[in-house]
């Protein structure tokens, strides 16, 4: 605990015990926020985790008898509050396997954000490469305790509780629950804005199709991250040696917070349509030479990746955010196969400086002065200048980015070997005067690829074709309107978001409210 305070690590924070704890961003330890409410560090890491433990394999592989018994995982590796590591289970490597592996030393003094409570087997590899902290999801833990497991699981489970709680009460690291009450009305903003986002068309028909999107999504996220009784959830708690969340008000609290990150992360999810939408690489008949592509349900699950980090945008009105991962020749570590993480970021004030000293208004200044674009980082500049590893020629390596790059990032992005782009194509081939969007079209050496919905003779999803006039986006340059807005949702009532004081029936959530500050959460 910060200050030297001792208290039980397993024991909920007070009401109130955080309350002055500062949420500076990833750049800035400013007061002052984006446009909307903000996902916090700590929820962001976890909800990247969750994220990562459905990430797809590009092949198959055979389930063995005993899988269900242990569980797949995600997991986020954060150093200097940068993440510099994704990772998730494989057919043979545990995600904390992998991460170990990958990182080695270099995880000494990291924070990990596990989607699930690691085995005794990766629990003691990671304290013994001096992590500084462990979080965990807190449903059913990698070696799972739910009664759905065979027989010989429910004793294993038991090994392995009391293995874990004897490695976590002798270890140096930190070994926790770290969840933080989603901060009020962000629900309601990420449905919004995820329903208006540039990855779908505006139109009522799509809404609806949202809906449906985002209800299965919660329904499947619930199965797989929520425990389904509080009779149940609480006796996984016990086993784990967490009784004390058991206690109310914070047992109550943590499964309705825990319910409202999950229902956070199906609405980003949904945000990017799985029918009748992919990316849609441009001039098909250029090679890109010895680089290859990712499967389309790999390329969507690393755009979502990239919604999420938007959520922490510090820009008054556009969020973007940007991933990197290389694809090398060998099979790497743990479910991402191929791929590793270069880097990842979102769009802020440059590091170390104060929110409210620069501009932050857009095009619609007049006195250019006082416009915030001389001073934003981009979310690709970001992603770039915080690298994780270098770039290597020899590999694909792609960005995926929420928003079409612009002029000022695309020289960037060239200099720095990106072979291929994933991204949308709002804005594109627009030139707003202090921004613009002109030179996206004219990349020759890197291969291009924009959501667009199918074509009516495409023959599925998974294939790559030409954008052609396919989509939403017009070659002839449109004025600026609050509809191209990047999570700036298109209300018909024009008002601004802080001011909306309206809900969405299909928001309405069960539970109590949560506490202004329950859990324990770090300073990052």
């Amino acid at each position: 605990m910060e200050g030297g305070e001792k208290r039980n690590r397993n024991e909920p924070s007070r009401p109130g015990q955080c309350r002055e704890t500062k949420d500076g961003s990833t750049q800035t330890d400013c007061r002052i926020q984006g446009h909307g409410p903000r996902l916090s560090k700590v929820n962001l890491f976890t909800l990247l985790s969750l994220w990562m433990e459905m990430f797809p394999r590009e092949e198959e592989e055979e389930e063995e008898e005993d899988s269900r018994q242990i569980r797949g995982m995600g997991l986020v590796v954060v150093r200097e509050g940068k993440v510099v590591g994704l990772h998730c289970s494989g057919p043979e490597l545990h995600a904390g396997q992998a991460a170990v592996l990958q990182h080695g030393v270099r995880l000494a003094d990291s924070q990990l954000y596990f989607s699930r409570r690691p085995c005794a087997t990766c629990l003691k590899m990671i304290i013994n490469a001096g992590v500084s902290q462990i979080s965990f999801w807190p449903g059913d833990p990698e070696i799972s305790m739910l009664e759905s497991a065979p027989r010989p699981a429910t004793e294993e489970a038991a090994l392995d509780a009391v293995a874990t709680d004897k490695l976590k009460s002798n270890s140096r690291p930190h070994v926790c629950v770290l969840l933080q009450p989603p901060t009020p009305d962000l629900l309601q903003f990420v449905n919004e804005t995820s329903r208006d986002c540039d990855f779908r068309e505006r139109r009522s028909e799509d809404a609806e199709d949202f809906n449906r999107e985002r209800v299965r999504y919660l329904r499947d996220f619930s199965r797989r991250f929520l425990v389904c009784t509080a009779q149940q959830h609480k006796e996984i708690l016990i086993q784990m040696g967490l009784e004390n969340f058991c206690a109310e008000p914070y047992f109550s609290n943590l499964r309705h917070n825990m319910r409202e990150l999950v229902e956070v992360l199906a609405a980003v999810a949904a945000g990017v349509p799985q029918h009748h939408h992919g990316f849609h690489r441009e001039h098909p008949g250029t090679s890109s030479g010895p680089h290859e592509e990712v499967p389309q349900q790999v390329a969507r699950h690393c755009i979502i990746q990239a919604r999420l980090l938007a959520y922490r945008t510090e820009d008054p009105k556009v969020g973007v955010g940007a991933v990197i991962w290389a694809k090398g020749k060998q099979v790497g570590f743990g479910g991402t196969g191929r791929l590793s993480l270069v880097g990842c970021g979102y769009n802020a004030y440059p590091a170390g400086s104060k929110y409210a000293e620069y501009p932050q208004m857009d095009t619609k200044q007049e006195d250019r002065q006082r416009r915030k674009y001389r001073y934003m980082i981009h979310a690709e500049q970001n992603a770039l200048t915080f690298r994780t590893r270098d770039i290597r020629a020899e590999e694909s390596t792609m960005l995926f980015v929420t928003k079409c790059p612009c002029d000022e990032c695309i020289p960037l992005i060239r200099g720095a070997g990106i072979t291929h782009i994933y991204t949308s194509d709002q804005d594109r081939d627009k030139d707003k005067g202090d921004i613009s969007y002109l030179r996206f079209s004219s990349l020759k050496d890197i291969s291009r690829f924009t959501w667009q919905k199918n074509p009516p003779d495409s023959p599925g999803a998974s294939s790559h074709l030409v954008n052609g006039c396919v989509g939403k986006r017009s070659q002839q340059p449109e004025p600026e309107t609050n509809g191209n807005k990047k999570l700036c949702t298109k209300r018909s009532s024009g008002a601004p978001w802080r001011g909306q004081q309206s809900r969405l029936p299909f928001l309405k959530s069960s539970g109590p409210p949560a506490l202004d500050s329950q859990y324990t959460s770090p300073v990052l």
